[in-house]
């Protein structure tokens, strides 16, 4: 009797359910299926229409050489995620190589005639990435790994005979390294780790030595070398006795030195080179007050290649190996952008990279290390737009709480004027914490601004890297909320700008960017009309205790140890989700249900106390994402729901 009532009541709760679900996909065609909604009313046709052209800007990124030299692999997306495609010339063909709905990864095994290749790929958005290798010749795709935990490939060897991944397959915590054969399945338990996080940098190219890194927090990491025959670890003697962050880390091809980023002297990280033989570390950038963020060496001619971060944009210098005092730098003659996944050609004449510029998509490009002619691979599509209508940040600084100049790039519209009414402003906050906001071009960014007249501010609150190591460590644990301050103090300064309306301010943001957003609603609630949280943190507390496990410990370093009852008070004292009854302002949460980052709890618990002060949320999740949205039909969808959001905040038409 009981069972039969109980299965009554379950099945009209389930038919209640079902047909609300029902009416709401036909109230609602647009929507992707793997995505659930509540109070989010359904995108217009005609916001779908003129989102359109924006959504179909393409990116194409560098994913490496082909190993016989027959053009270059990249990195773009055709269908509903980013997929691996080859190019055979500078502007040719595009030949599409793999067909997943999942974002995948990769490159061509080093040396291979066989065309083989690696791949990496996670399921809906967990980050438990599995290794692949790809037959090209075969048309065969074999899984190399177990299928379960979450693997990363380290360092390939030049001679693409073995490679190092590491694992968490071991107990789903702690992170081992393993050795590995490119093309057949199974590894080698290599290094155990207990509580630590060790990765393998790069691979002496006689095959006995791995570079190792050991990170503890974005301030602190220590460099050591794994002698593969002995299986001795040794800790690399350090440019100093003072804490620091090592790498990117290379071996030149003769073994004679080791070059290594740190950040051991002053406020930027810089390039050094130590010598086998004396131990002695030389300094090879010590003439330049930005951060070394890239390093790439040519396994056959020893030349070096590194990139700058200066002051958000890219500069790269290439160094030839010598033993000389002053080993020959020069600087390449690039266009504005930023630079990423340096790479040397199969034969080192020329170097290979993504360039993404301020005004357009990111491309692949490669220059021509005799003569420095640049040549570019992609030319990404931008939707049928004007490209003479993309705006260009600007890049200025505005004084926080305790008279800190803090940078922001600001995208104005382009109507904007003392004629026109003030232009309302979104504030981006990126996630990180240790992130950077930098001059990308995003199609979102360019719609606010062009069709919305919004003004678009990035800032790089303290806390952000790029601006020196001090200025990284000034959020750490008890004073997480300084950085909270400085977005106060943005919006004084937006109310101190003729052409920015300071009545109608939004706050967006990512992972830590979304508990930025939270707590700038519960800190500024009668400055800000809302804010959209996407994938954020509401309580430092639930988070640290359910993220996932090989993850926390560095969390901890970061955030603090929610274990310490004087960090955990810490925590539920700042912790937004403790403090809803502050928030006045419109809220869009946004939330992957399988996020191995910052738990899908965190959205639920945000949600579903601020609906309790009879507060409206508008969410969206996504059955089938996890940290951000990567599918192209959930993005776009997720695109419209946060246009639809900001004109009703804003009473935009």
């Amino acid at each position: 009797m009981i069972r039969s009532f109980l299965f009554v009541t379950f099945f009209v709760a389930f038919s209640i359910v079902a047909r609300s679900q029902a009416v709401e996909s036909a109230l609602d065609p647009r929507k992707p299926a793997a995505i659930e909604t509540e109070e989010v009313p359904p995108v217009p046709a005609e916001l779908q229409a003129k989102l359109a052209q924006y959504q179909n800007l393409r990116a194409a990124g560098f994913a490496g050489w082909d190993p016989a030299g027959k053009g270059i692999l990249i990195r773009t997306r055709f269908g509903n995620s980013l997929q691996l495609h080859r190019v055979y010339e500078p502007g040719g063909r595009r030949e599409q190589i793999t067909f997943f709905d999942e974002p995948v990864d990769g490159g061509f095994i080093p040396g291979a005639k066989d065309e083989g290749m690696l791949l990496s790929m996670g399921s809906g958005g967990n980050e438990n990435n599995q290794i692949y290798f790809l037959d090209r010749k075969n048309f065969k795709t074999t899984l190399l790994t177990d299928g379960k935990s979450r693997n990363g490939i380290n360092v390939v060897h030049e001679d693409g005979s073995r490679m190092i991944i590491s694992s968490n397959q071991r107990n789903g915590r702690d992170t081992d390294l393993y050795l590995a054969h490119p093309r057949k399945s199974g590894s080698k338990l290599l290094m155990e780790v207990r509580n630590e996080f060790w990765s393998a940098a790069d691979w002496s190219q006689d095959g006995q030595t791995l570079a190792l890194i050991r990170t503890v927090s974005a301030n602190e990491s220590y460099p050591a070398l794994l002698d593969l025959k002995s299986g001795q670890k040794s800790e690399l003697p350090r440019v100093n006795e003072e804490k620091a962050s090592y790498g990117p880390m290379a071996f030149s091809p003769s073994g004679e030195f080791i070059y290594i980023v740190a950040d051991a002297e002053g406020e930027f990280s810089q390039l050094y080179r130590r010598e086998k033989k004396s131990g002695e570390y030389k300094n090879l950038t010590a003439d330049i007050p930005w951060d070394v963020n890239g390093l790439e060496i040519d396994a056959k001619t020893g030349l070096v290649a590194f990139s700058v971060n200066e002051d958000g944009a890219s500069k790269v210098f290439v160094i030839s190996e010598s033993e000389s005092q002053q080993p020959n730098r020069r600087e390449l003659k690039l266009p504005l952008g930023i630079v990423s996944s340096l790479e040397f050609s199969p034969d080192g004449k020329h170097l290979g990279f993504t360039l993404a510029r301020p005004d357009a998509p990111a491309d692949a490009y490669s220059v021509n290390l005799d003569n420095g002619e640049l040549t570019r691979w992609t030319f990404s599509e931008v939707g049928g737009l004007n490209p003479a209508a993309f705006v260009t940040p600007k890049r200025i600084r505005f004084k926080s709480f305790d008279d800190r100049e803090i940078p922001a790039h600001v995208y104005m519209p382009r109507t904007s004027s003392l004629i026109l009414p003030k232009a309302p402003v979104l504030i981006n906050i990126h996630g990180g914490p240790e992130g950077q906001a930098q001059p990308y071009f995003t199609g979102a960014t360019q719609f606010y601004v062009n069709e919305l007249g919004v003004a678009v501010i990035f800032p790089n609150v303290r806390g952000s890297t790029g601006d020196g190591k001090t200025y990284l460590k000034l959020d750490n644990a008890e004073t997480r909320e300084d950085s909270v301050k400085d977005i106060g103090a943005l919006l004084d300064w937006i109310a101190t700008q003729d052409e920015l309306d300071s009545s109608r301010v939004a706050v967006t943001g990512g992972s830590y960017g979304g508990y930025m957003v939270l707590a700038s609603l519960v800190n500024f609630p009668d400055k800000i009309k809302a804010g959209i949280d996407n994938v954020g943190i509401a309580n430092f507390n639930t988070f640290l205790e359910r993220t996932s496990a090989y993850r926390q410990d560095l969390r901890r370093v970061e955030y603090g140890d929610e274990r310490d009852p004087k960090m955990k008070a810490f925590f539920e004292k700042i912790s937004p989700a403790n403090r809803v009854d502050k928030i006045k302002s419109d809220l869009l949460v946004v939330h992957g249900k399988n996020d191995p980052r910052v738990p899908f709890f965190e959205a639920q618990q945000i949600a579903a106390k601020v609906r309790e002060k009879s507060r409206p949320v508008w969410t969206v999740y996504a059955a089938n994402e996890g940290h951000g949205f990567a599918k192209k039909e959930n993005v776009d969808y997720l695109r419209a729901v946060e246009v639809m959001f900001l004109k009703k905040s804003f009473g935009l038409k």
